[in-house]
């Protein structure tokens, strides 16, 4: 029978690390943007469950190519027991515009390989017609 695992009260760097395969150096630079803020002992550092599942979600928006800075901002945002609503209305409005960016750089890409294309069979005319002359 499958053991659950119950949450820790504590994780080290290496933990963290090992647990969301990232390098200890990627969790020491999100918390120099104020993402995650472990507490310490001596020079080791001592992460919470909260600073846990702000890597996830930390994560998880870096995975949807959201800024760094708009991940803090929603991540921020949360706070248990509170009306979520805000948090959400903010969040779908930062999907929604990374969503149309990515549909702005798509159409940008497909016109710029619609022009390589037509740039390669002018090419391709040309090599043969130097070819046959």
């Amino acid at each position: 029978m499958p053991t659950i695992e119950k949450e820790r009260a504590e994780y080290s760097i290496g933990d963290l690390a090992r647990e969301f395969d990232v390098t200890p150096r990627a969790i020491r630079f999100y918390e120099a943007q104020g993402l995650l803020a472990p507490g310490r002992e001596g020079q080791r550092r001592i992460y919470t469950p909260r600073d846990r599942t702000r890597l996830k979600l930390t994560l998880r928006g870096k995975r949807l190519g959201l800024a760094l800075s708009e991940i803090r901002e929603l991540i921020d945002m949360y706070e248990p027991g509170r009306d979520q609503r805000p948090q959400l209305e903010r969040f779908l409005a930062v999907l929604e515009s990374h969503k149309a960016s990515l549909a702005q750089q798509r159409a940008d890409l497909e016109a710029q390989l619609s022009e390589i294309a037509a740039f390669e069979r002018r090419v391709r005319k040309q090599l043969v017609a130097r070819r046959r002359g």
